[in-house]
């Protein structure tokens, strides 16, 4: 048994670039590994393709999402800062939306049962208080712990093209600040979770499992 992780990775930064394509907009470079498949998709109101959402352009392409799974805000953004968000169906598409900003934060085997791969896609801001780096953490342990291949599309940091603030004292280490980062830290959630697991910095278990590869496919 192995897991993949498949980062379809843009530019650390925005500077002096024409234009950059999302890693959500790469879709004839990933479809391929979503047929035949059950996905679960980690994303929130960012997670666009152009004007579409990710989870309704791929239901249009015949993907199988059968599960959501949702970060602080909540699936669609509506809930406030620091609010625990519990699990829903998604209005939109009746697909069930599991809070990892709820009861848990990182996803369980039960969590994952009848789950095929996985995607990760939400826009990050490039600060180490944001929740979602956090969450991608365990996100990216809960795959390589239970098996499941998973996809990061990536998308630029907007202050990616700087590096500032102290470096996190580990004595004050918690959701909102769980690695020793500056707190401006210049990666792209795709790069940041490749230092995750070349830093070691994963769960023993995680760290454990030495059977996974890191691929990352240029932006177009």
């Amino acid at each position: 048994m192995y897991c993949i992780v498949l980062v379809f990775i843009t530019c650390a930064s925005t500077w002096a670039q024409p234009a950059i394509t999302p890693g959500a907009e790469r879709v004839d470079v990933y479809l391929p590994y979503l047929k035949g498949k059950a996905v679960a998709v980690f994303a929130n109101q960012t997670s666009m393709v152009k004007n579409t959402h990710l989870v309704e352009k791929k239901k249009k392409r015949g993907v199988n999402i059968v599960k959501i799974f949702g970060p602080e805000h909540g699936f669609r953004g509506t809930a406030d800062a620091g609010e625990h968000v519990t699990d829903i169906k998604d209005k939109a598409t009746g697909i069930p939306v599991i809070s990892l900003y709820g009861d848990h934060k990182k996803p369980t085997p039960e969590d994952f049962k009848g789950v095929d791969i996985l995607i990760f896609d939400i826009q990050d801001v490039g600060v180490r208080f944001y929740t979602y780096i956090s969450s991608l953490q365990y996100y990216l342990e809960a795959a390589l712990e239970n098996h499941k291949p998973l996809l990061i599309l990536d998308r630029p940091n907007p202050n990616g093209f700087y590096v500032d603030g102290p470096v996190l004292d580990m004595k004050h280490k918690s959701f909102i600040g769980m690695q020793p980062i500056p707190i401006v830290y210049g990666m792209t959630m795709a790069e940041y979770a490749m230092m995750l697991a070349g830093e070691k910095w994963l769960s023993e278990k995680a760290i454990a499992i030495n059977s996974y590869n890191i691929t990352t496919t240029p932006s177009a």
